[in-house]
């Protein structure tokens, strides 16, 4: 227990720094908050036991995080406003890179099955699906009133429907499956 304990606290820690010498002069529209919110509760999901379903959707807003952060820098580099297909292709990537890998290193736990596929499988398609749609809404939104509703709308919106959707899997979880 000590040991878990150091590692996640370790792992707080370098967060912290990382985070304080990373912080941009402003915000993007997938900074590195987005990231640290998404990986503190995949790490706590895991650590205090969770069903690998509800994990799969934290680990699903991480690995979309990330793959919207690589899209933004890609595209600040390369210039190219015509390239929106690149979005949906490095996100596609990102997960099924990150679901074969757990296949190939066996990190998937075969033990129960939800909708016949793994439950950690099932929380990162469905957790990523959702993710992905709620992105697309924000945009929408930003795209017709010219700015966001509410101050961290983005965050608020991407990681409250993860929240959502994990107490909607307890909820599964607990009483039909």
């Amino acid at each position: 227990m000590k040991k878990l304990f150091a590692v996640f606290f370790s792992f707080f820690l370098l967060l912290v720094i990382s985070f304080s010498l990373l912080v941009p002069p402003m915000a993007e529209a997938h900074c590195p908050l987005c990231v640290a919110g998404a990986g503190v509760g995949l790490t706590l999901s895991r650590w205090i036991g969770l069903d690998d379903s509800i994990t799969g959707l934290w680990l699903a807003a991480f690995l979309g995080t990330m793959s919207f952060w690589i899209y933004s820098s890609f595209m600040r580099k390369i210039h190219k406003p015509g390239w929106i297909w690149l979005k949906p292709l490095i996100y596609i990537l990102v997960f099924a890179s990150s679901i074969w890998s757990f296949y190939r290193f066996n990190l998937v736990l075969r033990m129960g099955r939800m909708f016949g596929i793994d439950k950690l499988t099932f929380g990162i398609i469905a957790g990523g699906t959702i993710f992905y749609l709620v992105d697309e809404i924000n945009n929408l939104i930003i795209r017709i009133k010219g700015k966001t509703l509410f101050p961290y709308q983005r965050i608020v919106l991407g990681l409250g429907s993860i929240l959502l959707l994990s107490l909607l899997d307890y909820y599964l979880i607990g009483y039909y499956i």
